[in-house]
């Protein structure tokens, strides 16, 4: 049987404390809703049961089960956190998990390639796809907005972009 699908939530930012606490950054749409998932897997195949303690700057102090000491929580610093899809709740119409868009060939609006998404970013101001293109060509960054990319059609794995003029010279 093939293993089920995960998607990562969080990362371990460190430790918080003397008492194991962890310093955890949530990547949710709703950032505490990370502690409702059920388990979170480390790629190397633990399992944590989440408490969430407090919000601190940039996430929240978290228990980690079997996690007990600063020595124990300082060394899952930078460590992904993975969910399985079938946790996660359904999306609407035209939402979609960063994990479903990485990987997709994207067309210009007369169906010539131009890349592939290789990355999702958000700094604040709307999510961006990263792009690489292909041969040397450095990878362009496209904002993910329904006017530049009218159609994300994950079935055959494409996106079809109205890309700005002079973005991808």
């Amino acid at each position: 049987m093939a293993e089920p699908e995960r998607i990562v939530v969080g990362a371990i930012a460190g430790a918080f404390g003397v008492h194991g606490e962890v310093r955890l950054k949530s990547f949710c749409a709703e950032p505490e809703a990370i502690a409702s998932y059920g388990p979170l897997f480390a790629e190397d195949g633990r399992r944590f049961r989440v408490t969430l303690t407090r919000p601190i700057p940039n996430g929240f102090a978290a228990r980690l089960s079997g996690i007990a000491s600063r020595e124990a929580a300082e060394a899952l610093k930078g460590t992904p956190l993975y969910v399985g899809r079938e946790a996660l709740p359904a999306l609407g119409d035209d939402e979609f998990y960063h994990a479903d868009l990485i990987g997709l060939t994207v067309l210009d609006t007369g169906g010539t390639p131009v890349g592939e998404v290789t990355a999702v970013h958000n700094h604040g101001a709307g999510d961006l796809l990263e792009v690489r293109r292909p041969g040397p060509k450095p990878a362009v960054l496209l904002p993910f907005t329904r006017a530049i990319v009218p159609t994300v059609d994950l079935a055959r794995r494409r996106i079809i972009a109205d890309i700005p003029e002079g973005l991808f010279e």
